[in-house]
């Protein structure tokens, strides 16, 4: 899958999750230096303008159609479905249940893992991640469940199953599994462990294949 379809089909709909409720507490900054600059000095307030002509209407809001719609919460996933561009989206979303960085302390945007299906391009239970930074040029990321670990491979902040003809074998592994285990290093050379519960991942995914036929 090129690294455009990816953000318009995943992040995109992560923003719009993002925005009809996460949890605030998953608000982070990005693993990059913060900017220091000095605030501008504020400008004097401008005389007040005569008043003008109405506006002209703003434009409608998003169908509805197109914004995620929370299908069901099971344990830490939630079951989505959206129809971006009329065209039908369904996935399972969770966020880890623990994360650690080495350095220890290095900030980052929020992470998150994406189990999803678009009937019109075919696709089923397609994994992918975002691990909340850009990721080291060249260098695989891994996901793990139990003994069993499956290569990533990464662009900018976003990583999915290097071969995708294990994605059944890895989904049958989550299925079963407790938790899955995804490790990355950022271009800063920031080694990130991420793990994410599999409880309710199976009920998740019975929902998006109910939803995304």
């Amino acid at each position: 899958m090129t690294e455009t379809n990816f953000r318009t089909t995943v992040f995109s709909l992560i923003a719009l999750v993002a925005v009809v409720g996460a949890p605030a507490a998953f608000a982070q900054q990005s693993d990059t230096p913060k900017d220091t600059a000095k605030p501008a000095t504020p400008a004097k307030p401008a005389p007040a303008k005569p008043a003008a002509k109405p506006a002209a209407k703003p434009a409608a809001p998003k169908a509805a159609a197109e914004q995620p719609i929370l299908l069901g919460q099971y344990g830490d996933w939630g079951a989505y479905k959206a129809t971006p561009g009329g065209k039908t989206v369904c996935f399972a979303l969770a966020k880890p249940s623990a994360a650690v960085t080495t350095p220890v302390g290095r900030t980052r945007d929020a992470s998150y893992l994406f189990v999803s299906s678009r009937p019109s391009e075919k696709v089923k239970n397609e994994v992918s991640a975002i691990v909340g930074y850009p990721q080291k040029a060249g260098a695989d990321a891994t996901a793990a469940v139990g003994s069993a670990s499956y290569a990533m491979y990464t662009q900018a902040d976003g990583a999915w199953i290097k071969n995708a003809a294990e994605e059944p074998q890895l989904i049958d592994a989550m299925r079963k599994g407790n938790d899955l285990v995804i490790k990355s290093e950022s271009s800063r050379g920031t080694h990130t462990t991420d793990t994410y519960t599999l409880k309710g991942l199976a009920q998740a995914l019975d929902k998006v294949a109910e939803e995304c036929k």
